[in-house]
């Protein structure tokens, strides 16, 4: 089933407009200039796709995405023997679709423990939104009725600490830390015996946001998750990754780092709506392989929103959809 076959069944309005606002300066920005080239092209050739290959790149989507998306549409468009620029448009669109899914199921929700005690790991550079992610994702759960503890694992910065326990008081969820410049590990253990003795069903943990080489990052990120498994063997059931989707390509480079000192189960994509360069959504799959958890489409406690590649897409193409509904 393509990407316009699922699109129609879709009814959450209210979903499609916020991802259409949170995505507005990559839709307004570098694809503005998609429409622009498809509406002023009379053919297509080379040059139209070397021109998109260009539009793609601004995008922030990766040159080795764009390169293997722009081989596959030239494929497609010989293979079905394609000559109408306008019909160009809705094979971009599903072409992305498919090389987001490329071929899998991808969940987006967290794989929650269903018989107790799910702990999640977060990593990042510091500034990506670690702090902010974390307390939007107890709010989250603790609106579903969940028990949530929050651990102050970056034990590097007494800022970071004290930013935690704000994030943590304004949603109302617990907390615990050690003071600062205590062993982050110390720091995991005290958590998860506490939530294991006090049957909380959420354990979300910071941990320092330093880009160490990666030997010294991967030794402390492994202390930390074999403390967890020791208490509970298949914890954590999440590593996430907080990337600020605002720093781009460098953003990609973050990811990969992280990426091989750790087993990232997922990406948290922040201040998306603060970028125009939000095709590093694809990017971030097609490269690195890691499924988008959650996505940043604004300032609110509530803005931080499961990802959903239909609604995404929507977004980055809303002004195609709504003309299509003239």
């Amino acid at each position: 089933m393509g990407f316009f076959d699922l699109f129609k069944r879709k009814k959450d309005k209210k979903k499609e407009e916020k991802y259409k606002l949170g995505l507005h300066k990559t839709r307004e920005g570098a694809l503005k200039s998609l429409s622009d080239l498809l509406d002023g092209s009379n053919e297509i050739d080379d040059e139209l796709f070397d021109r998109l290959e260009e539009v793609f790149i601004m995008a922030d989507i990766g040159v080795d995405t764009v390169v293997d998306f722009i081989d596959g549409l030239r494929d497609e468009v010989r293979d079905k023997q394609i000559t109408d620029v306008k019909l160009l448009q809705e094979m971009i669109i599903d072409r992305m679709f498919e090389i987001y899914l490329n071929g899998e199921i991808v969940n987006a929700n967290l794989n929650v423990n269903k018989d107790g005690l799910t702990v999640v790991l977060f990593v990042g550079v510091n500034g990506a939104g670690k702090t902010t992610s974390i307390g939007k994702i107890a709010n989250q759960y603790k609106k579903m009725g969940k028990k949530v503890l929050v651990a102050a694992g970056d034990t590097f910065r007494a800022g970071a600490i004290q930013q935690l326990k704000v994030w943590a008081d304004r949603v109302g969820v617990d907390f615990i830390a050690r003071e600062a410049g205590a062993d982050p590990s110390s720091v995991m253990y005290d958590a998860i015996v506490k939530a294991k003795q006090e049957g909380y069903d959420m354990l979300l943990c910071d941990t320092a946001g330093r880009l160490q080489n990666k030997a010294n990052l991967m030794a402390e990120l492994s202390k930390m998750k074999r403390v967890l498994q020791k208490e509970m063997p298949d914890a954590p059931h999440e590593t996430l990754l907080v990337v600020d989707a605002t720093t781009g390509q460098n953003g990609m480079s973050q990811a990969k780092a992280f990426g091989e000192a750790t087993d990232v189960s997922g990406i948290v994509l922040t201040k998306l709506d603060g970028t125009s360069k939000g095709g590093i959504v694809l990017a971030i799959r097609h490269e690195l392989g890691i499924p988008i958890k959650y996505i940043g489409l604004g300032e609110k406690v509530d803005d931080l929103e499961i990802f959903d590649i239909e609604n995404y897409l929507y977004g980055l193409f809303a002004d195609f959809f709504d003309e299509d509904k003239k």
